[in-house]
């Protein structure tokens, strides 16, 4: 007969397996929340959206969103920027209300089902409704990214170092795995639109707001699994008031850090051209290739597939060879993958497809390392502050990729200048974070160093 190893809460009284509970819940926020970058801004926004704000334009091709010129093949990567500098007036504050007051979950489900709500609503995303698809992915893309503070910040609280590596790679693998599963339902859908009795359109609309509905309800494990921890409670004064006072005092000790800092802004630079890529691969698809949506949606799906095994598999090097070796590493091959993608040949989806084959064997990877290595470099008690900054760096900041790239294309008409000018992100980042001392970061930042990092 076992010992009852549970608490009155029904929680297990065992600590490992306490935190294996919250770890395997953990991990189905990425398996929620992944689809919509996956589905909405990798496959099927871009292009609908561009569609949408071409059929709006003037005869010389733009828009006039508050009465400035657009062109409309660029609208798609403005509102990104857009939403990004919405997301970094929000992540600051809700990070540090949420280490105030200790209570993750409820704002983590706050975020959630707003971006999941505004995703939904993209079904009546049509016509010439392009200010509407616009502020559509302005909410949804800014309520990721502070939900992604809060998922990010339970990090160092469910894993113990030398788990993080193993845990961070684990939860990008369950995204990847929902971003196949629901990219095939969506292939289904798209490419027999017909037989369903549906316009091209429709069938785009559909996907969209699926993505939304899957958003919520898989939200719901890690809300039901993850638990708050206590927190001294402040008196006197709101959690707004004290949130704004805990991140002036957060903007405070982070100079304290400064090798924290140095890691922060190689992130910041070489992750704006990965999310760029990623936002901007069906685009440049689509316009510059001259490639199908059944193409784009097939290559996007090869890179769910491999991410899930990239993701793996870059973990286990970096148990073998540190994560920052194994980022540098992914860093050389992602400026190989953008040099090929400029002369990749228009209306050969052979080539694309290898394109998409390499990427997917970096990308999860070097997301889940650039996490784990980041959740050592956290002061104790700090978390969701200072995932708050790392966050801003991962989505936040990354308003200048996007921006390049829609400047980019305004002034030459090519996606392929646009697509050659995001190499300095990944160049400029391998030098930087080639010099921070990691080691050294760690046992700065109070915390143990692990016996490989």
């Amino acid at each position: 007969m076992t010992a009852d190893t549970t608490d009155p809460d029904g929680r297990t009284a065992d600590p490992a397996a306490a935190r294996r509970r919250e770890q395997r819940g953990w991990y189905f926020y990425d398996f929620a929340c992944s689809v919509y970058s996956t589905s909405v801004v990798t496959v099927f926004l871009g292009p609908y959206l561009t569609s949408v704000a071409k059929a709006a334009a003037d005869a010389d091709g733009f828009v006039h969103p508050l009465g400035v010129p657009v062109r409309a093949g660029s609208l798609f990567a403005y509102a990104v920027s857009v939403s990004i500098v919405v997301a970094v007036f929000a992540m600051p504050l809700v990070g540090a209300v949420a280490d105030r007051t200790g209570r993750k979950k409820p704002l983590l489900a706050a975020a959630a089902y707003v971006g999941a709500a505004a995703t939904t609503g993209m079904f009546f995303l049509e016509g010439e409704r392009y200010l509407l698809g616009a502020f559509l992915l302005i909410v949804a893309n800014a309520s990721l990214s502070v939900s992604m503070v809060l998922y990010n910040a339970y990090l160092p609280q469910i894993a113990e170092p030398d788990e993080r590596d193993t845990v961070s790679s684990r939860g990008w693998a369950f995204g990847y795995t929902s971003g196949a599963l629901v990219l095939v339902l969506n292939l289904v859908v798209y490419a027999g639109h017909d037989s369903f009795g549906l316009s091209e359109g429709a069938a785009v609309r559909i996907c969209l707001a699926s993505a939304g509905l899957w958003w919520g309800a898989f939200t719901l494990v890690p809300l039901r699994r993850l638990r708050d921890r206590r927190t001294e409670r402040v008196h006197g004064e709101g959690a707004v008031g004290s949130g704004w006072k805990q991140l002036s005092a957060t903007l405070r000790d982070m100079r304290r850090h400064p090798l924290t800092l140095s890691f922060l802004l190689a992130y910041l630079i070489y992750n704006d051209g990965v999310q760029t890529v990623i936002s901007q691969a069906s685009v440049f698809g689509s316009e510059e290739l001259g490639l199908d949506q059944t193409t784009l949606i097939t290559a996007v799906l090869l890179v769910q597939v491999l991410a899930v095994a990239g993701a793996l598999g870059m973990g286990r090097m970096a148990r073998s060879y540190g994560a920052k070796r194994t980022i540098l590493a992914s860093l050389a091959v992602w400026t190989a993958i953008l040099l090929a993608g400029y002369f990749l040949p228009a209306g050969a989806p052979v080539f694309f497809y290898c394109l998409a084959a390499a990427i997917g064997l970096v990308l999860g990877g070097s997301q889940a390392l650039s996490r784990s290595l980041f959740s050592h470099l956290v002061p104790r008690g700090k978390e969701a502050e200072y995932f708050s900054a790392y966050e801003m760096s991962d989505r936040g900041l990354s308003w200048l990729g996007p921006l390049v790239f829609g400047l980019a294309y305004q002034l030459t008409g090519s996606y392929r200048d646009a697509i050659i000018s995001l190499v300095i992100f990944f160049g400029v980042g391998f030098v930087l974070l080639a010099r921070v001392p990691v080691r050294r970061a760690v046992a700065a930042a109070g915390n143990p160093v692990p016996g490989r990092i």
